[in-house]
């Protein structure tokens, strides 16, 4: 009896041991695991995927020259993740828009030229009806995308600069502003910037438990994603997991059914040597994200990843220990 019970321990010992083991080369990396879905679109970029009043849709700003518009100019819509469907556009002829969710309401903040001086925002509660105000002008400066978030009791929006020189460094550089009550705003010192050292365009602000996170594109071997934190917005720490994203040839997979043979085509035959434009957001306890890829010269597609887990998780696991 005593000889059956130690090979019965011994094999529930060796089933202990290989589970561990099978986790362990499974995480090997400790970094959180980012899961390619595919390409879901051609010609769009900028895209931020948002819960509003329990359904996940995906902010797009379309461009002037996406195949699809025939409106002669750029606008914002947004896509309902589920159906595909569009709601009503909005924001004609602003650019490199993105968008937040606080309470009952959206926020989405663009600029009025790429390279310009002025950031505006639209506000609504039924993505249907759209009022907008001026959040920033700031002359001299040359302002292109921008990434809110709420921190404790104000917001802050990082915003990506090219100009003028002394501010920004190195084109391109995060800089930003403060608001309590998302109607008066202040620019922040300039000293609150990343980084005017070299190229580091910023795309995605998150915060958590007293630390602000930049997503931003990082010029190495192409481009790619990458993620640094702060407390004060002046001194960064770079994950030691990065890169978030690089190109891969996961990057071309087809996540829409409805995308055309000649959509196809020009996917299999594209230069892939760019992650960029990465945004997320959190439903149900998953995180669906989106990026962008191509050549970084104006050939890029739209692409969707997820990851298995909480963004509490996903920002923490880039920093642990």
């Amino acid at each position: 009896m005593k000889l059956i019970q130690l090979i019965i321990l011994l094999m529930f010992s060796l089933i202990i041991f290989s589970c561990n083991e099978m986790k362990t080369v499974k995480n090997v990396s400790g970094r959180p695991e980012i899961k390619k879905l595919g390409t879901i679109d051609c010609d769009l970029v900028e895209t931020t995927p948002i819960v509003f009043k329990n359904k996940v849709y995906r902010y797009e700003y379309v461009r002037k020259g996406y195949k699809q518009n025939t409106t002669g100019d750029s606008y914002s819509r947004f896509v309902d993740h589920e159906t595909g469907e569009a709601t009503p556009s909005f924001a004609k002829g602003y650019h490199l828009g993105s968008a937040f969710v606080d309470k009952d309401s959206v926020y989405v903040t663009a600029v009025d030229i790429w390279d310009g001086e002025n950031i505006r925002m639209f506000v609504s509660s039924d993505l249907q009806n759209w009022k907008s105000r001026s959040v920033l002008h700031l002359s001299g400066y040359g302002i292109f995308n921008s990434s809110l978030c709420k921190a404790e009791k104000r917001y802050v929006l990082m915003f990506e600069i090219g100009k003028p020189k002394e501010e920004a460094g190195e084109r391109f550089t995060a800089r930003f502003a403060s608001s309590e009550d998302l109607v008066n705003w202040q620019l922040m010192p300039k000293e609150c910037n990343y980084s005017k050292d070299r190229y580091t365009a910023p795309h995605a602000l998150r915060y958590l438990n007293g630390y602000f996170y930049n997503f931003y594109l990082e010029a190495f071997e192409g481009y790619e994603m990458r993620v640094v934190r702060s407390i004060d917005l002046i001194t960064w720490e770079a994950s030691k997991y990065n890169p978030v994203l690089k190109a891969s040839k996961e990057d071309k997979q087809i996540a829409n059914s409805k995308l055309t043979e000649a959509q196809r085509v020009d996917i299999f035959n594209a230069e892939n040597r760019n992650n960029s434009d990465i945004d997320f957001c959190e439903y149900k306890n998953k995180l669906i994200i989106n990026y962008s890829w191509g050549n970084q010269r104006g050939v890029e597609f739209l692409a969707e990843a997820e990851y298995d887990g909480s963004l509490k998780d996903f920002l923490n696991g880039f920093f642990k220990q």
